[in-house]
């Protein structure tokens, strides 16, 4: 099921706003250059809902099933709150079937939504997903984005990016933006919870630790420069949102846990290696067999420079 409309301001004397129109976005007292484009609630929970929404059709291929050897799924949903012994296997015509009627769904959606709201000026339904829900999370996803396609075409609707739409549909007003995120609630309570508190215990004290370093990092050489750049890529690794993402909504909770652990000891024996060193002391052959590792399997940003996150002279 669509989601119903709600109105987009309850407070008295407050025009209510529309999520049909971009807004030219402000901090206080700025001018507004920049224009938020806003996504359409009812698009977003056909497309990005699994309990309500397309990609939960029963018809479509179980995502977490999979046969061993070989890691290749047979099995279709069947049930998106059923035991995964009970999956019924995949029947690929079912699902292309299910892929065009939902494909024409949409587009109604789309052009009913852009008929109600034309009644206040000219409208856009903005529709932005992850690209990772189309074929991985959701087999047929690719295939749906095709069908859509050609009902807008048979449909008479006109997709476009948001350059072109911003052309056809000016902003219609200024808006200063709160304070947010896309997760639930549309504020922070995905990633600081009671389940997440200690890995920001964790990533602050890492932060510390790090920023202590920093002096050091300016002038660093030889070893010292290799083990104060890979602290830093542990750093970034533990700060990643993604693992607090995964331990609230629970889709590999013990994964996220685990990552969060070993960046974090990983970061704190690259900081004690960093002390010694600075201190005159030798790299051990035990640490020097720990960061050629660390280099090798945790290799991200090549370029990286711990320099960066020194503030330049005169600012705090």
């Amino acid at each position: 099921k669509a989601a119903r409309d709600e109105p987009a301001s309850s407070v008295p004397g407050t025009k209510a706003r529309s999520p049909y129109a971009p807004y030219r976005v402000a901090s206080r007292g700025g001018a507004g250059t920049a224009v938020a484009f806003i996504r359409d609630p009812r698009t977003t929970l056909q497309v990005w809902s699994r309990e309500h929404g397309y990609p939960g059709e029963y018809a479509y291929l179980e995502f977490h099933k999979k046969h061993f050897p070989g890691g290749l799924r047979f099995w279709r949903i069947t049930d998106n709150s059923g035991d995964l012994g009970r999956k019924l296997e995949y029947d690929p015509a079912l699902a292309v079937q299910k892929v065009g009627l939902q494909a024409r769904h949409f587009v109604e959606l789309v052009t009913a939504t852009l008929a109600g709201a034309a009644a206040e000026g000219p409208a856009l339904v903005c529709a932005p997903y992850d690209a990772e829900l189309f074929g991985h999370w959701w087999f047929e996803g690719p295939l749906w984005l095709e069908h859509v396609a050609r009902e807008m075409v048979r449909g008479g609707v006109t997709p476009a990016t948001l350059g072109e739409a911003l052309a056809g549909v000016p902003p219609r007003a200024t808006l200063a933006l709160p304070e947010g995120s896309w997760g639930e609630g549309g504020d922070h309570r995905v990633w600081l919870n009671r389940d997440t508190e200690w890995t920001w215990d964790r990533v602050y004290s890492a932060e510390a630790e790090w920023a202590a370093h920093l002096a050091a990092g300016r002038t660093a050489k030889g070893d010292l420069a290799r083990v104060l750049t890979q602290a830093t890529r542990e750093l970034l690794l533990l700060q990643a949102s993604d693992w607090q993402f995964l331990i609230t909504t629970g889709t590999a909770r013990d994964y996220a846990e685990r990552r969060v652990a070993e960046h974090y000891a990983d970061f704190k024996r690259l900081s004690e290696m960093a002390r010694g060193l600075a201190s005159g002391e030798s790299l051990s052959p035990d640490d020097a067999n720990s960061l050629r590792r660390l280099e090798r399997e945790d290799f991200c940003f090549p370029d990286l420079d711990p320099a960066w996150g020194v503030a330049p002279s005169g600012q705090g």
